[in-house]
């Protein structure tokens, strides 16, 4: 008997392989039309329990109180475009909600407090997605401070000690260079788009088009889209229900609470801190991510405030327990 190795017999095998179940997914092959088949077994419902909409796009709209014109058709479209993306991103939407819920209480009386409208708290969620995010290009924190802004903003950046990492403190240089925007160009709108592009970039634009309104400026498809997506994560996170995310209290990440203590020396090992305060490195790290190393030299002896949880705030699994 010959082995079943002919180069021919592979090929008629998988010939057969391939055709059978086309062909019982073929009209008229196999008595029944396949196609009618399924469309009368899901009769006319959705299999996936729920249907694939165009969010709506509420019929007035507006950043830190300046209106959005969606009366301008190209506006319309681009602001229901980012409707549409972060409605079914669902993954970076929902991470986006239950983050707000910790990180918007640190970052709401800061604006506040400097006079910045509620609105640009929502430009950290696209900026970053409330996170400590580093981009390609080098950018970091919450906030996305270049090195040479963060340090014309007043944050301290070294090898020890980055605070464009401090949600705090980088919330505080990005109300600066917010107001500084606001001032030179009489617009929250063109100040947000100037947080994308830089305001040389915007300068340069008004100047060319001649036009100071953003929303008749033809620019990158990134800063055209940056107010649109700011304003569109707005109205989803304020309302997820309207747009089909069913996120419960419980699911929501709780804020962590924390106490702080002043530090105007050196801290030769960190790790050794940590344990003194009753925590370890890790949850010291996660509360002062701007701590950047080990070890904290200090020779200029300014004060830094290290925050700590308050006790009994977090679970914190002991290096013993098992």
């Amino acid at each position: 008997m010959k082995k079943l190795t002919s180069p021919k017999l592979y090929t008629f095998l998988l010939g057969f392989i391939v055709a059978v179940p086309v062909m019982l997914f073929l009209p008229g092959i196999g008595g029944t039309n396949s196609v009618s088949a399924v469309s009368t077994t899901y009769d006319d419902k959705f299999p996936q329990g729920y249907k694939i909409i165009s969010p709506p796009v509420p019929e007035q709209l507006d950043f830190a109180g300046e209106k959005v014109p969606l009366e301008n058709f190209e506006v319309k479209e681009r602001m229901d475009r980012e409707f549409i993306v972060n409605t079914y991103y669902h993954s970076f939407t929902i991470i986006s909600i239950k983050r707000a819920n910790r990180y918007f209480p640190v970052i709401e009386p800061i604006l506040k407090a400097h006079g910045i409208p509620d609105d640009f708290k929502y430009v950290s969620v696209i900026e970053s997605g409330l996170s400590n995010a580093i981009s390609p290009a080098g950018a970091v924190g919450f906030w996305q401070f270049m090195e040479a802004a963060g340090r014309r903003y007043g944050l301290e950046i070294n090898d020890e000690v980055d605070q464009r990492y401090d949600l705090k403190k980088s919330t505080e240089a990005a109300c600066l260079y917010i107001k500084e925007a606001y001032d030179e160009f009489g617009s929250w709108t063109m100040a947000a788009a100037s947080f994308n592009m830089g305001t040389n970039g915007v300068e340069k634009q008004m100047a060319r088009q001649k036009t100071n309104n953003y929303y008749n400026l033809v620019l990158s498809d990134e800063t055209s889209r940056y107010v649109a997506r700011i304003i569109s994560m707005k109205i989803i996170l304020q309302h997820p229900e309207n747009y089909g995310f069913a996120i419960e209290k419980d699911d929501l990440y709780p804020e962590l609470p924390a106490y702080e203590v002043t530090v105007s020396g050196s801290i030769p090992n960190l790790a050794d801190f940590a344990i003194d305060k009753g925590v370890n490195y890790k949850i010291l790290k996660m509360y002062n991510p701007w701590l950047r190393d080990i070890v904290l030299t200090n020779k200029a002896g300014k004060s830094y405030a290290i925050e700590l949880p308050v006790k009994g705030s977090i679970k914190v699994i002991d290096e013993f327990e098992r």
